[in-house]
């Protein structure tokens, strides 16, 4: 079925719209980051960069690194961007653009995030590097899609009671990491947890300015959580939706979490880009020796 172009919307050079890139444009390997000024810190350790290009927040540098060609493109913050990024990945990937259709045989793409993020557990240090096995999502965006087969249920459902979440509020969900993915990033330089997605920085996380969030006890809540001998580990707001539109999509996803603060010993690091720079160079080392 061809696609109309309200739904395929593509730029006069028929790039896609809002990453503004055409299919050669993409490698298979695609790092995301939130920050469009952490995509040079990507890319500086290129070996070459054939391709940049910028759109809105949505920046791209693709080159390779020890032979593996790599994409790194700024999301912007939010589930919201991470809809549009993902499925415009995907579209690049595997719908024909000059036919607008699906292709026959799909691609599947390597993301990995590289974000900061906070910790909720007093135990982990600043400056940790963060695997996410799960994701739970605060966002709501999986619940757009058909998606249900994808959810952890039984692990939602812990969360949902131990909270007293309020109904009012959207539904949380849990997704699991690739375990292709997992399997690679797992060595002694990374600690394993679970990320907590939020729909937003203060009050969903919450922070105190002029506001006053509704949440009551929440971190002491999230500190106490176990269930499968798991706990929540640290807060973003990307992860939730990049596991699960993978997951729909076919994608094998993970996120490098940059532990730069702790929000159970109110501490900040002090060396935040040491941290990120620390986790692109393992991060581009992994990718280069496994994928």
């Amino acid at each position: 079925m061809q696609l109309p172009a309200s739904e395929l919307i593509l730029n006069q050079d028929q790039s896609i719209y809002h990453l503004n890139l055409l299919p050669q444009d993409m490698a298979d390997i695609v790092i995301t980051v939130g920050d469009p000024d952490r995509v040079s810190m990507v890319s500086a350790y290129f070996d070459n960069i054939e391709v940049v290009k910028q759109k809105r927040e949505f920046l791209t540098h693709t080159g390779t690194y020890k032979s593996k060609r790599i994409t790194v493109i700024s999301s912007g913050i939010g589930t919201d961007n991470i809809d549009i990024v993902l499925n415009e990945l995907d579209a690049l990937a595997n719908i024909d653009f000059k036919t607008r259709t699906v292709k026959e045989h799909l691609k599947s793409l390597h993301i990995i995030r590289i974000g900061t993020s906070g910790a909720v557990q007093a135990d982990i240090p600043l400056g940790s590097l963060l695997i996410s096995e799960k994701a739970i999502g605060l966002d709501a965006l999986l619940h757009f899609y058909e998606s249900e087969a994808m959810v952890d249920i039984e692990f939602s459902n812990a969360f949902i009671a131990h909270m007293k979440w309020d109904k009012h509020m959207s539904h949380p969900y849990t997704i699991d990491a690739s375990a292709k993915l997992l399997s690679i990033f797992n060595n002694d330089q990374f600690i394993k947890g679970v990320t907590l997605t939020n729909v937003g920085f203060y009050g969903p996380q919450a922070r105190t300015l002029r506001l006053k969030p509704s949440l009551e006890l929440f971190h002491q809540k999230l500190k106490n959580f176990t269930f499968q001998g798991k706990r929540i580990t640290n807060l973003e707001m990307e992860t939730s939706g990049i596991y699960g539109l993978s997951k729909l999509l076919g994608h094998q996803a993970i996120s490098v979490n940059c532990i730069l603060a702790n929000r159970a010993t109110s501490e900040f690091s002090q060396q935040p880009n040491e941290v990120v720079n620390k986790a692109i160079k393992i991060t581009l080392d992994l990718i280069a020796n496994s994928l």
